[in-house]
């Protein structure tokens, strides 16, 4: 069922703190923490505390998530200093496109330059 925790969900994992991470900032309705793979300077995934399986899927079953989660990329983005110089905001959705986690996630991403197109 849409938002409700899944037992072998990663990020479910992180939010209920069975998992660890390096959490940047925590809302009522966001977790934001560190990538363990990061791909640039500033990469800080910012997620959802309920399960949604994509970003499609949170857009559909829950919007004003979306609205948070962007709210939380931009506060991320001050609270690292990228937010002067430019930064990225990425949802990849489907494995095609490089998701490998299946909770919904946005990507921030700063620190050095983008070329575009991206990938």
């Amino acid at each position: 069922m849409p938002g409700e925790p899944q037992a072998d969900c990663l990020f479910c994992k992180i939010v209920r703190g069975d998992v660890p991470a390096t959490i940047v900032r925590e809302t009522e309705t966001t977790v934001a923490f560190r990538d363990i793979n990061p791909q640039a300077p500033t990469h800080v995934l910012v997620i959802p505390k309920a399960h949604h399986r994509d970003a499609a899927s949170l857009a559909a079953e829950a919007p004003e998530l979306c609205a948070d989660i962007l709210r939380e990329a931009g506060a991320v983005a001050a609270d690292e200093k990228v937010d002067g110089t430019g930064y990225r905001i990425v949802f990849n959705t489907g494995s095609g496109a490089g998701q490998t986690v299946w909770h919904a996630h946005a990507h921030v991403l700063g620190g050095r330059g983008f070329e575009w197109p991206p990938g």
